[in-house]
């Protein structure tokens, strides 16, 4: 069956549809990463987003539920090169066609990823439209594929968060508050490692209720969408700053930073793939990083905020860490639990939880 997808600028690329048959939109935004495309399908930052990845075979090696980042895949839609029809992996239960059909999530291959992704990062991350059909109106998808919502527009994270709280024990004595904006799975697993009971809770839990639960610390998690809409959370922060220990990834670091004053702003195109080198100004160290975020927080409005910048990205000088000069609390922007990798940065967890024990 055919498919077509149609940019906000009147871009119009027909391709072969896998997955779901339906139409959808959202903004299309392109993920360099080689491998790792089921956890990108399924974390839950990608709401609101068509996932177009720059490698051009998707797929070889199938899908694994243990390698799922939430219950289940999170993008708009799946924008690929070419796509594997028959993967080959003792590890692999399904297709990548057979997984976004059991999530009703259409996908389309045979398009030309190259030009689309350079046009993306010279004219920045479009609106887009992805419809499946053999009989589609060309000029009816482009007219809706200029009046798509914007992503600075949506409220994403209370479509990806949970409900009520949700406990994880890991047998070890010091607890944590999660606030799920989105949580991938992953940072649960790396606290759970480290003998860190974990509960989960919804981005609107109140700091009083969480303050009512005596945790050893608090963690925000990554998410979808623009920071600057999730208001309770940032709320719930500023409260919580001080009184417990912190830590914040991707989404949570950037609404940390809007909790103590400072600014975020829109990237031109974001950071999304698993080579991203960040500078710690700590050890001097480089460590390459697994990110997907479209966001970044302004380090000129960090002034009279008490945060100062422990990391930075090398490819644009943005900011990729933060602490507190006066309390226990830190922050990155970048995804220290990275799966399927680098690893290089599992070292977040392990200062997080020096901090619990230390405070």
């Amino acid at each position: 069956m055919k498919a077509v997808l149609v940019l906000e600028d009147g871009t119009y690329v027909e391709g072969i549809a896998f997955g779901a048959e339906k139409t959808v939109e959202g903004e299309l935004v392109f993920n360099t990463s080689m491998t790792g495309y089921v956890e990108a399908l399924t974390d839950p930052s990608y709401a609101g987003q068509i996932l177009m990845m720059t490698y051009p075979l998707i797929g070889n090696y199938g899908v694994c539920r243990e390698d799922f980042e939430s219950d289940g895949v999170k993008v708009e839609g799946f924008v690929v090169r070419e796509l594997c029809k028959e993967p080959s992996n003792w590890r692999s239960e399904m297709s990548v066609d057979e997984l976004l059909r059991e999530y009703d999530v259409p996908g389309i291959e045979g398009v030309d990823t190259r030009m689309l992704t350079k046009k993306i990062r010279i004219y920045g991350a479009m609106n887009a439209i992805l419809a499946v059909g053999d009989d589609l109106d060309k000029e009816e998808l482009i007219e809706r594929a200029k009046k798509v919502t914007p992503i600075t527009e949506k409220d994403l994270v209370d479509k990806v968060c949970v409900k009520e709280p949700k406990r994880f024990e890991a047998g070890g004595k010091l607890e944590v508050v999660l606030i799920d904006c989105g949580v991938k799975m992953s940072i649960v697993r790396q606290l759970l490692k480290r003998e860190v009971n974990v509960t989960l809770v919804p981005y609107n839990y109140s700091a009083e209720k969480i303050l009512d639960m005596d945790p050893d610390g608090v963690f925000v998690s990554n998410g979808p969408g623009d920071p600057a809409r999730v208001k309770p959370t940032i709320e719930s922060i500023r409260k919580l700053a001080g009184r417990v220990p912190m830590a914040g990834i991707c989404l949570g670091h950037q609404l940390t930073a809007l909790a103590l004053g400072a600014k975020t702003f829109k990237l031109k195109f974001g950071h999304r793939g698993a080579n991203q080198p960040v500078k710690d100004f700590e050890t001097g160290r480089v460590f390459i990083s697994s990110q997907n975020h479209s966001f970044a927080v302004d380090e000129k409005s960090l002034d009279g905020t008490g945060l100062e910048v422990t990391q930075i990205n090398l490819n644009d000088h943005t900011v990729e860490g933060l602490r507190h000069k006066d309390f226990p609390l830190m922050t990155v922007q970048y995804h220290p639990e990275a799966s399927p990798g680098p690893h290089d940065t599992y070292f977040f967890f392990d200062r997080y939880v020096e901090m619990l024990k230390e405070y």
